[in-house]
């Protein structure tokens, strides 16, 4: 790194400190590039990363071929073995994906040759009886078992990253919001500012804002409009249960429509929590809607009818990064290289929304390649 009057140069800049951020910038100081991450925020991981079920995924629901699919299989394989290695909090709990009603068996099964073209090799069909055997407060027709679905302490997974991105010779600058960038001679000139304003010159850029991707990529100058897509917001809520819940899985009920449905999920201290469901918003707005409650027992009690009245709790929310809007199909993973847009050095990751998280590391090599193209 060379400093001149006000100014930093540096090999590679990647903008946004969340999970997969902070993943491409440990693999592309693994590869002997000096990196520096710009976080707008007070400390890693205060956006999406920090918002979500906290769940590996095995890869199921994602049409095969897509990014999404190909990423969250090899993810969910690195995902572990990292956690292993680094000695990350996670658990390997399993899944019950469950059909209510005979009408759902059609989906269900639709999702088990999805994930087995996806190479989601372990799923296994259950019966009614067998499902009940795993977790008896079910109520099912069917259900589909994933033993590779788990959980994760995400919090811990981005402390380990950055460690690992220190000790490559990396570096996280907090507070510092890109304003702008413009392409220049062999690479970019960024804008930064912050308490502490400074001026970047970087050869590689990387653009892993979550939410505000598609913002940040449309303060670069130089990059075509056409390559960079509308930004939708899908706000999911969660509740919290009061009390032990009697389950021991993960319980998702068969897809019907936008998302996964509201599903159970366990935190590492085996609370149980409830959600997301489906709202399009116009801005970003975190609160919870206590009476958003009604709905969420309604579709609780269809796989557990056993949910005591007045449990569940408003806990916090999440917002999907998306970037199809609604009524439209759910648009894959998008990294958008040299190859696409024709500006050599820059890469823009749009709508990481789900699986990212368990697919943050191979994702990371992704944008290597999609460097290297």
């Amino acid at each position: 790194m060379s400093a001149g009057q006000g100014s930093v140069d540096i090999d590679c800049v990647v903008v946004g400190a969340g999970v997969v951020g902070l993943a491409v910038a440990w693999a592309l100081a693994l590869s002997g590039r000096e990196v520096i991450v710009l976080e707008a925020g007070e400390g890693i991981g205060t956006g999406i990363s920090s918002r979500n079920s906290e769940v590996i995924h095995a890869g199921i629901y994602y049409p095969s071929g897509s990014l999404k699919a190909q990423l969250c299989v090899e993810g969910k394989h690195r995902l572990y073995a990292y956690c292993d290695e680094r000695g990350i909090s996670h658990q390997r709990l399993g899944k019950l994906i469950v059909a209510t009603d005979d009408a759902q068996r059609s989906a269900l099964q639709g999702l088990l040759e999805q994930g087995l073209r996806n190479g989601v090799d372990d799923l296994q069909w259950l019966d009614a009886a067998q499902a009940q055997q795993l977790e008896p407060a079910l109520s099912c027709v069917a259900a589909l078992w994933s033993p590779s679905t788990g959980i994760i302490d995400s919090h811990g997974l981005m402390l380990a990253l950055q460690g690992d991105l220190v000790a490559c010779g990396g570096s996280l600058a907090l507070h510092s919001p890109l304003l702008s960038a413009r392409c220049i001679d062999q690479g970019f000139e960024l804008h930064v500012g912050g308490s502490e304003p400074m001026t970047l010159s970087c050869r590689e850029l990387i653009n892993c804002a979550g939410l505000s991707a598609p913002e940040v990529a449309s303060r670069i100058a130089g990059l075509p409009a056409q390559h960079i897509p509308p930004a939708w917001l899908c706000k999911g809520s969660y509740f919290s249960f009061s009390g032990r819940a009697p389950f021991r899985h993960l319980v998702y009920p068969a897809p019907e429509s936008a998302g996964l449905g509201v599903h159970m999920t366990l935190d590492l201290g085996g609370q149980a929590r409830f959600g997301p469901d489906v709202e399009w918003v116009d801005a970003q707005d975190y609160r919870v809607d206590p009476a958003r409650a009604d709905g969420f027992y309604a579709a609780i009690r269809r796989y557990w009818p056993g949910l005591p009245d007045n449990s569940l709790q408003p806990a916090y929310s999440g917002i999907r990064p998306k970037i199809s809007g609604p009524g439209e199909p759910a648009a894959d993973f998008r990294i958008s290289g040299p190859v696409e847009h024709g500006v050599a050095g820059l890469v823009n990751l749009f709508g990481i929304e789900s699986p990212g998280l368990t697919s943050c590391l191979a994702l990371a090599e992704r944008v290597l390649d999609a460097l290297t193209r």
